[in-house]
């Protein structure tokens, strides 16, 4: 069975969404077969490998609200290997819609066993929010991947997280752990970007991935074409980066840090 990764920063623009697109992309390079669930209503992770949001109900809302198998709804990319449930505008009203539903922090959960072992990793993007959505990605997943941007206040937000990540192992999901904390949009002209990595390192040593995601006018670029960055712009930096990120990954386990069994 494969992995089932969450990608979650209740702070939106840290690079969330562009690490999911990319490491991605670069594991079905390698030969993995990879399924990315747009979980956000903003469908940036569906633009970013060159979908768009559906309209004609053939979307990730409609199986959380209406219980279509995600296999109905899975499409493919223009990257061999990787695959998609795209988001769609209606998603902005799932957590009204699922309020009432019993069990409904674990309707992801329920629809994702009879299509896991079809891919040895499933990826969802989850929106900016803590709500129910991510709840629901939470529960259903076997870690959580977090993205922390090298600002002031990363720290902060992070430690909302992770309490968050604690509530739903404690009630929800046992084996949920923490994969790792991925460091992005480093600025290496400030100290500030310095300064935020070592005090993130220094807090959870064991939890932060090695390799750095650089601030990129080339990650920016990339979505508004539709390609990852491996597509778009191999050569440059952020390649670079997100190239040893997915390697980093497939060598670091599921369990490796902190918040889950050993």
């Amino acid at each position: 069975m494969g992995q089932t990764i969450a990608c979650a920063n209740q702070k939106g623009g840290v690079g969330k969404t562009t690490t999911v697109v990319n490491v991605a992309a670069y594991l079905a390079a390698d030969g993995a077969r990879v399924l990315v669930i747009d979980l956000d209503p903003q469908g940036n992770a569906t633009s970013g490998l060159g979908a768009e949001r559906a309209t004609d109900g053939r979307s990730v809302y409609d199986a959380l609200v209406d219980g279509v198998p995600l296999r109905d709804l899975v499409a493919e990319t223009g990257i061999p290997g990787l695959h998609l449930v795209a988001s769609s505008i209606a998603l902005a009203g799932a957590e009204i819609e699922l309020a009432a539903v019993p069990q409904r922090e674990r309707r992801l959960a329920r629809l994702l066993p009879p299509l896991a072992d079809a891919y040895d990793y499933v990826f969802v993007d989850c929106p900016p929010s803590l709500g129910l959505l991510t709840v629901n990605a939470l529960t259903a997943a076997d870690a959580v991947l977090v993205p922390l941007q090298c600002e002031y206040y990363a720290l902060e937000g992070l430690s909302q997280l992770i309490a968050t990540v604690h509530l739903v192992r404690d009630h929800l999901n046992p084996n949920l752990a923490v994969n790792g904390v991925v460091l992005t949009m480093f600025d290496a002209r400030t100290n500030l970007s310095a300064d935020v990595a070592n005090e993130v390192r220094r807090h959870l040593p064991d939890a932060v991935y090695d390799t750095v995601v650089p601030r990129s006018v080339r990650l920016a670029e990339a979505p508004s074409h539709g390609r990852p960055i491996a597509q778009y712009a191999p050569e440059s930096r952020g390649a670079a980066a997100y190239r040893a990120l997915a390697t980093e990954l497939q060598g670091r386990g599921v369990r490796h840090a902190i918040g889950g069994p050993a």
